[in-house]
């Protein structure tokens, strides 16, 4: 836990590690018939302490950002592009293979889904994500681009996905973008925001993030379609 904190992790970040240790050896307690009361039980995570909140990338930085994607026109730029008006996690994206891409249909999407060189955060984190805007154009430079399965084979080689290393390779352009308090992760954070000034319906937000929606109704129906999808992305896609 320590250490944890140590390294900068949001006490929401350390819980959901310490989970799983704590599962991990529950399991090795029942299984073995080891008579043992579970250390991590009931550890207490100061959930006042942590690293600042993210901010979300100003509207006007966002604009700048996307043209600059367009200027640069490589792999990285692609990356920040999908993931700009996509609101997808790095890893999220970084991840994907050119299967996991639809560019043929009336609705052009990605499929986000668990893959043996990339987990998936959460089971609500499985989605298909309409692709629109800058999205649309990272996404089908990126698959024109590449004769690899990958997507983007400098950060996957289809055993292990690397999505470390492509954030730290943009973390100083991006600083020189936007605000120094922006990380890649800030675009998740704008994306909500985004969507909420169009007044998007929360669970259908959640839908396109990622997120865990709360109560049982959530769980009931195929969940929303890609038309409805779209209609609401293209609501917040920035005017060339």
């Amino acid at each position: 836990r320590d250490d944890l904190v140590a390294k900068g992790l949001a006490p929401s970040s350390v819980t959901r590690v310490l989970t799983t240790i704590k599962a991990v050896i529950n399991f090795a307690i029942q299984e073995e018939g080891i008579e043992l009361s579970n250390p991590f039980k009931g550890l207490f995570v100061d959930k006042s302490i942590g690293p600042k909140k993210r901010m979300p990338v100003p509207l006007s930085d966002l604009e700048r950002v996307q043209k600059q994607c367009w200027n640069v026109d490589d792999d990285l730029r692609w990356i920040v592009a999908a993931i700009s008006d996509t609101g997808c996690r790095m890893a999220e994206i970084v991840g994907l293979s050119k299967a996991d891409v639809r560019l043929d249909g009336d609705i052009p999407f990605i499929s986000i889904s668990p893959k043996p060189w990339r987990r998936l955060k959460t089971a609500s984190s499985e989605r298909d994500i309409p692709l629109v805007g800058s999205a649309l154009w990272g996404i089908t430079r990126a698959y024109q681009s590449t004769n690899s399965e990958m997507l983007f084979p400098r950060y996957n080689n289809g055993l292990y996905s690397n999505s470390n290393s492509a954030s730290a390779a943009l973390s100083k352009w991006l600083k020189q973008q936007t605000k120094p308090d922006c990380t890649m992760h800030s675009f998740r954070h704008s994306f909500r925001d985004r969507l909420r000034a169009v007044e998007c319906p929360i669970e259908l937000t959640d839908a396109l993030g990622g997120w865990s929606t709360d109560g049982i109704g959530a769980a009931y129906g195929q969940g929303y379609s890609l038309q409805l999808k779209q209609k609401w992305l293209s609501a917040i896609v920035l005017k060339p």
